[in-house]
């Protein structure tokens, strides 16, 4: 089933799910809770508020031929940004940012203060990350009352909740990404927190990793882990036992995630103002203490033509998609409202924005490409060289016409004498969980899932999909049949099924075939060209081994990614993909 939205120049397919979704999260509602907003209603809503942004800069703007394009940017799903903005943009509420990062110092007065900012956040749909790196440990002495601390991860529990009660009353879930350093004394605790399930459910957590730490891993040495508060060391414990503490219970339940501290802040585009500490809840967008992102992601899976019968990539229409996302949202920091002044100060003092791509699997398979291939690394690294120049570019036009970011000459850039940006980071590649469902292609740079799978999300039974180019393809080449699809449905996977030709099954290769030491590589050549960080979780088989884990850390580091995060299948009671598909007789046919 697909809605054909026809007001406005394009015409758009979307999926039955694409519609469920956006009639559960996004589309205006009365106060009976029932919608009255149609997807291209939304669609103009928010490229007429985006588009007003002009007028700031040019009295004499044409925003109507403004509006019309950020609008054919939108509702042709080339193109679409965080879910904040779909969900308030010409709204009341018009906060419009996902990603924020709030400093946590060792007080109990600055630990409640950041719970206040966090639950004000969470109630405009943005997410939240946090460094408990500088509360002081467990049974640490309080001078104060005479008494002992009770540590970071007693903290964190606070958070938890406060966040769930938020939680009840709100459109979109919050989320926390927890960050701990690797030298914390409590960081055995941290590493195991959420090894009960059931157990901060509302965060992430992620082990913040140094250089140093990585060199003792590899030399088998000592480590010493110290006490925020004296500076002094606490005690030390061998730097590989802690390393396979990580491991395990990463491939036990796919929690913590790992982020390398010293590679992030080697890129940190304004030392001056600060070291980045935190993380948006999935990792991609490191900000400092009070900072916030705006993402956004180009539809890769779109940015291609017709060769005859097959495809190639559509250059013109890719750069000419980046650059208009640049300005879309570099306008957005101006039109939102900020929850905090804080935050608006130092969000319009640095304007990051982080526009990065999804459908990179569904693009490789229009290519004729496997994704386990060298000829995929070969064209990543081409689309995000071509990418990043683009929105660079574009970041650097908007700089001659509207100024850098204020805080330009406090930046790497001033003293590199490096282009003028408008925008201290331009990209970053994110998950794209709900927006890569209303654009119908695979989520970010991840690989097909599975080609039949069911998401739990929204509904009860979850949301069923079964990719829709194998569907199309399977009917031009002549093999498809309801009972091939039931089977495809069953199997998720297509290596066991006889009839499907071989060079199909090479394209529409899953997650699970893919090998992790690729998916890495993938990884790391989309970070070569990209600004902040990449989203990647690498999704282990079942029967995937601990040493298998670790080979996936030691070589993310190696090769420059600046973190990563592991889950092998079932290791949780609850996931949110699976490959079992309830496939209805209407996906089907």
């Amino acid at each position: 089933m697909a809605e054909k939205i026809t007001a406005g120049k394009p015409t758009v397919s979307l999926s039955s799910n694409a519609r469920l979704v956006l009639e559960k999260r996004y589309l205006k509602k009365d106060i009976s809770g029932r919608t009255v907003e149609s997807p291209e209603e939304m669609f103009r809503r928010i490229a007429k508020n985006i588009a007003s942004v002009d007028l700031l800069y040019d009295k004499g703007a044409d925003i109507v031929s403004r509006e019309e394009q950020f609008y054919t940017l939108l509702a042709s799903l080339r193109f679409l940004p965080n879910s904040p903005t779909l969900m308030n943009a010409g709204r009341d509420l018009q906060q419009l940012f996902g990603c924020f990062v709030l400093p946590i110092e060792d007080s109990v007065e600055s630990i409640f203060e950041a719970v206040k900012q966090a639950a004000l956040i969470h109630k405009s749909g943005g997410g939240t990350g946090f460094s408990f790196s500088r509360i002081r440990p467990k049974n640490d002495t309080v001078s104060t009352s005479g008494g002992r601390a009770s540590g970071p991860i007693s903290f964190m529990k606070v958070f938890n909740e406060a966040t769930e009660a938020i939680n009840q009353g709100g459109f979109r879930r919050g989320a926390n990404m927890a960050v701990l350093r690797i030298d914390h004394p409590d960081i055995r605790d941290f590493i195991t927190a959420k090894r009960v399930e059931g157990v901060l459910t509302n965060f992430n957590i992620s082990v913040g990793i140094t250089d140093v730490f990585m060199q003792a891993v590899e030399k088998n040495e000592a480590f010493p882990l110290i006490n925020p508060r004296t500076k002094a060391v606490a005690t030390t414990v061998n730097a590989r036992n802690l390393f396979e503490q990580i491991v395990h219970s990463a491939w036990e339940n796919g929690e913590p995630g790992i982020l390398f501290l010293d590679t992030i802040n080697a890129a940190n585009p304004t030392p001056a103002l600060g070291e980045i500490e935190g993380t948006n809840p999935c990792g991609e967008q490191p900000l400092l203490p009070f900072e916030a992102c705006v993402l956004g992601s180009v539809n890769l899976s779109r940015m291609t033509k017709r060769k005859g019968k097959t495809y190639e990539i559509d250059w013109d229409r890719l750069a000419n998609t980046t650059r208009l996302a640049v300005h879309f949202l570099d306008n957005i920091i101006d039109i939102n409202k900020y929850p905090l002044p804080q935050i608006e100060h130092l969000t319009k003092g640095n304007r990051k924005i982080g526009l990065g791509i999804m459908g990179l699997a569904d693009l490789f398979i229009k290519l004729g490409i496997s994704y386990n291939s060298e000829k995929a690394i070969q064209c990543t690294d081409e689309v995000m060289r071509f990418f990043s120049q683009n929105a660079n570019d574009a970041s650097v036009k908007l700089a001659e016409e509207r100024g850098t970011f204020p805080n330009y000459q406090k930046s790497i850039y001033a003293a590199r004498h490096a282009p003028h940006f408008r925008n201290a980071t331009r990209t970053t590649i994110a998950p794209t969980g709900t927006i890569s469902i209303i654009a119908h292609c695979s989520s970010g740079i991840e690989p097909v899932f599975a080609v039949a799978y069911t998401r739990h999300v929204l509904v009860e039974g979850g949301l069923p999909e079964i990719h829709p180019i194998f569907k199309h393809l399977a009917k031009t080449r002549g093999f498809y049949s309801e009972r091939l699809m039931e089977e495809v449905s069953r199997e998720g996977s297509l290596t066991n099924i006889h009839e499907i030709p071989e060079d199909v099954k090479k394209i529409f290769i899953t997650a699970r075939e893919v090998s992790p030491e690729h998916q890495v590589k993938i990884q790391a050549t989309c970070q070569k060209y990209i600004d902040s960080g990449v989203s990647k979780t690498i999704n282990f088989s079942k029967e995937s081994t601990e040493d298998d884990v670790r080979n996936v850390f030691l070589l993310a580091y190696k090769n420059g990614c600046k973190g990563i995060t592991v889950y092998r299948n079932k290791s949780r009671v609850s996931q949110v993909l699976s490959v079992e598909c309830t496939c209805t007789k209407e996906l089907i046919k």
